[in-house]
């Protein structure tokens, strides 16, 4: 294991996940140095084609070399690579504040929570969000706020605290820019403690490309959010599905039960079938996800467990 240098009585180690960023890796490296003096500062490139790896090291990070290509890839490098206290994310695109780390750091240290968000939907420049990069992150955050039940304004955000215990508990599934979807759901279903402060967001310098593709990136992650919620709410994901199916049955089996009633006779006995097939499967679903909340419930305590096995950042 790698240790995060002192702050105060807490290691911070600071993670930043790269690709093709050399324009701008250097002056977050040194911005966030000045920021946060003692963190010991991770620089994970990610296969860059540029001189991303030579500008971190120049800079005075300490680099390293993720060959699985995606950002969820490098989150789950870093997290089982670098021990440490309190963990600082931010991406190397020079877009977040480096001066807003020590106020997001004594957050978490005084109200003792496990994640701290760095929102940007307040305080950024005009050209920061693309129309369609803002639009699509205040859907996914209302779908995903829609489904469990959160409060939070910028799911997406790459700028985040972690406490140990959260860092340690994470179980890093993700590869792609999901992984801030997967991160925000972790916290949310253990019922971590965490909180969210604004914090300026900037442009890209002239210069760098942002990496994120919207309309491909957007469904991905939007299809993580619908995998996590089947995986983290069974009963409820199973239990629309048999409202959809039964449904559909009785408007289909309706009419043939009143002509039963009437004459006797079942004259659309294909579609009675049909209806009956369909109601089955309806209570297959439903009986599914009975079955898969129970699992999920174990599988969730024995995450809460390993959770609470870590200690807490003392204040």
């Amino acid at each position: 294991m790698t240790n995060g240098q002192a702050y105060g009585k807490h290691r911070i180690a600071l993670l930043i996940p790269c690709y093709n960023e050399a324009e701008t890796i250097g002056t977050v490296v040194e911005d966030f140095r000045a920021a946060l003096p003692t963190a010991a500062i991770y620089v994970y490139d990610n296969n860059s084609s540029d001189l991303t790896a030579k500008c971190a090291r120049d800079a005075g990070a300490n680099v390293r070399l993720e060959t699985r290509q995606g950002k969820g890839n490098v989150i789950r490098r870093m997290f089982a690579d670098i021990d440490a206290d309190i963990y600082v994310l931010v991406d190397g695109d020079d877009t977040y504040d480096a001066g807003s780390a020590p106020q997001l750091i004594s957050k978490l240290i005084e109200q003792q929570l496990d994640m701290v968000v760095g929102s940007r939907l307040v305080d950024y420049d005009s050209a920061a969000f693309r129309q369609g990069h803002r639009f699509g992150n205040r859907l996914l955050t209302g779908v995903v706020a829609a489904l469990f039940k959160h409060d939070l304004d910028d799911m997406l955000s790459g700028y985040r605290i972690f406490s140990r215990r959260y860092v340690k508990s994470f179980p890093a599934l993700a590869t792609g820019f999901e992984t801030e979807t997967e991160l925000t759901i972790h916290a949310l279903e253990l019922r971590m403690p965490i909180a969210e402060v604004v914090t300026p967001y900037k442009s890209r310098p002239a210069g760098s490309d942002s990496k994120l593709r919207t309309f491909h990136d957007g469904i991905r992650i939007l299809l993580t959010v619908l995998v996590l919620f089947k995986q983290e709410r069974p009963l409820v994901f199973f239990s629309i599905i048999f409202a959809v199916l039964a449904v559909v049955s009785l408007l289909i089996g309706y009419p043939i039960v009143v002509e039963f009633l009437n004459t006797g006779l079942v004259p659309r006995f294909p579609s009675a079938i049909l209806a009956t097939g369909i109601m089955l499967l309806a209570f297959l679903s439903l009986a599914s996800g009975f079955i898969l909340d129970t699992v999920t419930r174990g599988r969730r305590e024995q995450k809460r467990l390993w959770y609470l096995s870590v200690p807490p950042v003392s204040p």
